[in-house]
């Protein structure tokens, strides 16, 4: 019988503080200017996450993959903070294929890499064979370590594919990041998160970790599954707007310190920015927090 695989030390956090598919104006707590943002990924930094995953507003609080306010963005997080800097190649629903790619030119430390196309709600998440083809390989090119975004069972599949056609990310390491509860794709529940974690302990490369992203009213279970199976974490209100029933969520801290809190109590704390480059295999920071900048819905959830 094969041993099971070690269970991490550390909880690696994630933390999604705006997305692509809120308005301000349905939630004002919502972060969506560089100020904003950068205030809510200092605070979140601070109570346990390592990765913020960034989504791009312009002035008027729109989604924009526009690089000017993208490279905007990254600099001003890496100035602030120390953490793991991933920008979203999802972008919004609506965006064009070539403009998702285009936001690699920022040069974050990681990107996200969906490897399917998903309904979403009442649209449609197109994520083509050549797109992921094109995301992976562009990324291996400029240094950029992906973490592959799985909706569906078989977008595990396209994974194991791709990685035997195209070789390993840039860092040698894979890292899965499982979307449940999004409506179109699949349960936030705990078989199907087992489904998952089999599927990736038997297809993918050993020391493939995983992280699970919990839509919604599944944000929860999904996260008391994902430490039972020795996976990492991912919250943010880009994934979920009600802390509890009836109850909104204040801000994005929140999020990350109850993340956090459990992460503690299965006795595997959080990670720091520094151990979540080094288990994710991505360079050590050029001069994130010190003022320098290295060079080169409920219903919705997180492209």
């Amino acid at each position: 019988m094969t041993p099971a695989p070690a269970v991490p030390a550390g909880t690696l956090i994630t933390v999604a503080p705006t997305g692509a598919e809120t308005a301000k104006a349905d939630v004002p707590a919502l972060p969506v200017s560089v100020e904003e943002i950068v205030a809510a990924a200092r605070s979140c930094e601070a109570v346990g996450a390592s990765v913020v995953h960034l989504h791009v507003r312009d002035g008027q609080a729109r989604p924009t993959l526009d690089l000017g306010h993208v490279g905007e963005l990254v600099a001003a997080v890496r100035e602030a903070t120390a953490l793991v800097v991933q920008l979203s190649s999802g972008g919004a629903v609506t965006d064009p294929l070539p403009e998702r790619v285009a936001v690699l030119e920022a040069a974050p430390d990681a990107a996200s890499l969906t490897l399917g196309t998903v309904n979403f709600g009442d649209d449609v998440f197109s994520n083509p064979w050549g797109l992921i083809v094109e995301l992976h390989t562009q990324m291996q090119a400029r240094g950029i370590v992906p973490e592959y975004e799985v909706f569906d069972l078989g977008q595990l599949a396209t994974l194991a594919r791709l990685l035997d056609r195209h070789g390993l990310p840039h860092g040698g390491h894979v890292h899965v990041d499982l979307v449940m509860g999004v409506p179109g794709g699949m349960p936030g529940t705990t078989a199907a998160l087992a489904a998952c974690v089999a599927e990736v302990r038997s297809t993918l490369p050993a020391g493939t970790t995983f992280a699970a992203t919990g839509v919604g009213r599944t944000s929860l279970p999904v996260m008391l599954a994902a430490l039972s199976a020795g996976g990492h974490l991912r919250v943010g209100m880009e994934d979920t707007l009600t802390y509890a029933p009836g109850e909104p969520v204040r801000d994005n801290t929140q999020l990350v310190a109850r993340a956090a809190g459990l992460a503690q109590i299965a006795q595997r704390p959080p990670l720091t920015p520094d151990q979540a480059r080094t288990l994710l295999g991505i360079a050590p920071a050029g001069g994130a927090g010190t003022g320098t900048t290295p060079s080169p819905t409920d219903t919705g959830g997180a492209p």
